[in-house]
């Protein structure tokens, strides 16, 4: 069954007409707002955790300081992130919309911990100017996703496809050790997830038509919020293999 609405569909009086295209975009603005309010509040959440973990020395515990090779908890902290997003993924349409955002407070929670070893790798001023830096990109390149009237589904397609092959390269390269490979992995990584969070903002945006209105309409913001959150922070891990200065 098709439920999207059709803005564009009014009454024959102007006025209506006017009042229907009012009511949508005053629902899509909260809508938008309440995805980047989760996927902002996730951010700062990471942020927090990892700058915690860092700065009391707990990260010791999960990652050896000297050379940031995980313990076995930490192979666990870093794993865990994988499973909810797969639990979100195939498992929302059955949970309420409390235990959604209970689930993503828990995933941004672990990314947190699985994040802070890169304050044992960078100094914590190169971080800051690197997350000033891809959130001025996220900023922009969501912004031209949510208004630019191009269609924007064939370059997602070649995004995924680049992001299948990236993974690949990353795994191939945890064997040949090769700095150079490394350095052609941040830069693709970067482009890729630039493309990626002006493709998914508009994505979202569309997935509107479909939910308003719907009790999915607040579950659906919580998984568009993932996938900027996703965006974000790989544009900024791969951008401060660039920026970041090494202790």
């Amino acid at each position: 069954m098709n439920n999207r609405v059709d803005h564009r569909l009014a009454a024959p009086s102007l006025g209506r007409s006017r009042s229907v295209a009012a009511e949508y975009d005053a629902g899509l603005r909260a809508y938008m707002l309440s995805v980047y309010n989760y996927m902002l509040s996730g951010v700062l959440l990471t942020g927090m955790v990892a700058l915690a973990m860092a700065y009391t020395g707990a990260v010791a515990a999960l990652f050896n300081p000297a050379t940031g090779a995980p313990s076995l908890l930490g192979w666990v902290v870093m794993l865990s992130p994988l499973a909810f997003v797969f639990l979100l993924g195939f498992r929302i349409q059955g949970m309420s919309e409390g235990k959604a955002q209970a689930m993503f407070w828990a995933f941004a929670t672990v990314m947190g911990l699985s994040l802070s070893t890169i304050f044992l790798r960078y100094t914590g001023t190169s971080i800051a100017t690197t997350f000033f830096a891809t959130a001025a990109a996220f900023a922009g390149l969501s912004l031209w996703g949510y208004t630019t009237k191009r269609d924007l589904s064939g370059m997602g397609t070649f995004l995924i496809m680049g992001v299948v092959g990236l993974l690949v390269a990353m795994l191939l390269n945890l064997f040949l050790g090769s700095p150079a490979l490394a350095f052609v992995i941040s830069a693709v990584g970067v482009l890729i997830f630039a493309g990626l969070t002006a493709y998914d903002t508009q994505k979202i945006k569309e997935m509107y038509d479909y939910v308003a209105g719907t009790e999915m309409a607040g579950k659906s913001a919580i998984m568009g919020a993932l996938t900027l959150y996703l965006d974000f922070v790989n544009m900024f891990s791969f951008l401060l293999n660039f920026l970041g200065q090494r202790e």
